[in-house]
């Protein structure tokens, strides 16, 4: 119960968050939309932009979480604080040069990866010149985020987790007012943008040290790529950096088939998984992220039931967020992408298209959170191998599933072949965890996703009720449609939770005894 009240509690903090994090990242979405639209420019810049994302998954915060926070968590705990510090130094400095070597030569090598991401594109001179150039600007971003990694990993172990979740807000912040400031007066406006990406990242470095500092744990400055555990965590990094390979191969046979479809596809999608990974971002992550700690300390003590556990209640957590999310974005996503979107050269063909998207993409919102737990209990044991075949094989489903789909869903196609993976993923991760480690109360999962799911269904009829009308086709009366879209989320989740009290949800009553105890215990 004491692990599960700490999940909840640094779940919820860092959701908290998250969320400001997330409301500036569609404010940030309506900016770019309002000045640049959906067309040949945010192609440009979304495609370079998802390179260095790409590149930050893969040698910053994924890596970092699934390998570095079970080592480091157990050297806090079962050596000395001084030992951790040491070994988190050793990561950092190893990380820098890595980082700076991955940018020198991604800078150097731009044409030929934007050619491999977005071949559609090499026929059309200016949108291709226009992608390489801001590839080159945006990749010293992998350096700042990489490090800024090594910082969260640290925090995150320590039970930290609000500075870590506010670092986004960061880079949202100075791609907001670089948009807004800066690009007007520039020669090619985009490239302001660009420039946002750089100094958000440093941003985000720099927020993270006062907490770090406050620990006593800021890095030395030592080097010793032999220790045992350095090498531990090199060990466990590589099956992850492959996990997270295949994650972003998906994103790039999306992208790719995506620049072979009508003009605007790519920014279509970007502007749907913003959307669909709100929800994610906000709650899916935080709960991965508060468990990956708690399933490590208990995997460092031998306590496989304790594990299992967590691990069942973040699993049921998870399930009770994304499946009535899941719902919700399906049944507002005209209303809610004509709010957030729809303006200035965005029209309501480009809030169509973008919904389209959504709807696919949302039908995998919860097995796609699913993965992620499922994943940081892999992690916890030290098993980064696992993962990565569940992650291979939801590429082979996601390849031959868009090629299947792009002909007749077009762009719909791809979001639906990524949901359709995320799902085959997640059930194969959950056979794999039970053969190995025996039953996780599937029993007790399947009666709580049933009520949730039903619970939901209703939750979905009220919104839809709410938000219908043709008020959606039209631009401006944004004061109105924020009305209607809050109105309907409001009663959807009264209705949600009233659903669920009648039928005695395990998890909200979790929720409510917590809150009680805390009000108690001031």
């Amino acid at each position: 119960m004491s692990e599960q009240a700490s999940v909840t509690r640094a779940a919820w903090s860092m959701s908290i968050v998250t969320a400001v994090s997330r409301v500036l990242g569609f404010l940030r979405l309506m900016v770019i939309a309002r000045i640049f639209g959906a067309g040949m420019v945010t192609d440009a810049f979304f495609q370079a932009f998802r390179i260095s994302n790409i590149l930050r998954q893969l040698l910053a915060e994924g890596s970092m979480s699934a390998a570095f926070i079970p080592v480091f968590t157990e050297y806090f705990h079962t050596k000395s604080k001084e030992e951790a510090r040491e070994l988190a130094s050793t990561v950092f400095y190893l990380l820098l040069i890595i980082c700076i070597g991955v940018v020198a030569l991604g800078i150097a090598f731009s044409p030929a990866v934007v050619s491999a991401i977005a071949h559609g594109w090499v026929d059309d001179p200016q949108k291709f010149a226009l992608t390489v150039r801001l590839t080159r600007i945006m990749f010293p971003y992998i350096l700042f985020v990489g490090l800024s990694a090594v910082v969260m990993g640290i925090l995150n172990s320590l039970g930290s987790f609000a500075a870590p979740a506010a670092a986004p807000i960061m880079l949202n912040l100075s791609m907001i007012g670089f948009a807004l400031w800066v690009c007007p007066h520039m020669n090619t406006p985009i490239v302001g943008l660009a420039l946002g990406v750089i100094f958000g990242g440093i941003l985000q470095m720099l927020i993270q040290l006062p907490p770090l500092k406050k620990r006593g744990m800021l890095f030395k400055f030592v080097m010793r790529p032999r220790d045992p555990g350095v090498k531990k965590i090199g060990r466990l990094t590589i099956p992850v950096i492959g996990s997270q390979a295949a994650t972003q191969i998906n994103i790039f046979i999306s992208s790719l088939i995506a620049t072979y479809l009508p003009q605007g596809s790519v920014s279509y999608l970007l502007y749907a998984t913003q959307l669909f990974q709100f929800p994610h971002g906000i709650f899916g992550i935080s709960i991965a992220t508060a468990v990956l700690p708690s399933m490590s300390r208990q995997a460092a003590a031998g306590d496989k039931d304790g594990l299992k556990e967590t691990l069942s209640f973040g699993f049921r957590y998870v399930l009770f967020i994304m499946v009535p999310s899941m719902v919700g974005l399906i049944v507002l996503r005209v209303p809610i992408t004509s709010l957030l979107f729809q303006r200035g050269t965005f029209t309501y063909a480009d809030t169509l298209n973008v919904a389209y998207a959504l709807m696919f993409y949302s039908t995998g919102l919860w097995a796609y959170s699913g993965v992620r737990i499922l994943n940081a209990a892999f992690y916890s044991l030290h098993d980064t191998r696992t993962p990565l075949i569940g992650a291979f094989v939801a590429v082979l489903v996601n390849a031959a599933l868009s090629l299947l789909l792009m002909g007749p869903l077009k762009h719909g196609g791809l979001a639906l072949a990524t949901a359709i993976a995320s799902v085959v993923n997640m059930f194969l991760l959950l056979f794999l965890f039970r053969e190995r480690m025996g039953r996780i109360g599937a029993r007790n999962i399947l009666k709580s996703g049933l009520k949730t799911a039903f619970a939901s269904a209703v939750m979905g009829v009220a919104c839809y009720f709410i938000a219908r009308g043709n008020l959606w086709a039209q631009n401006g009366h944004t004061a109105q449609k924020a009305g209607i879209v809050f109105a309907a989320i409001a009663a959807g989740l009264a209705v949600y939770f009233f659903i669920l009290y009648l039928l005695k949800s395990d998890e909200l009553s979790f929720i409510i005894n917590t809150y009680k105890r805390k009000v108690k215990a001031k």
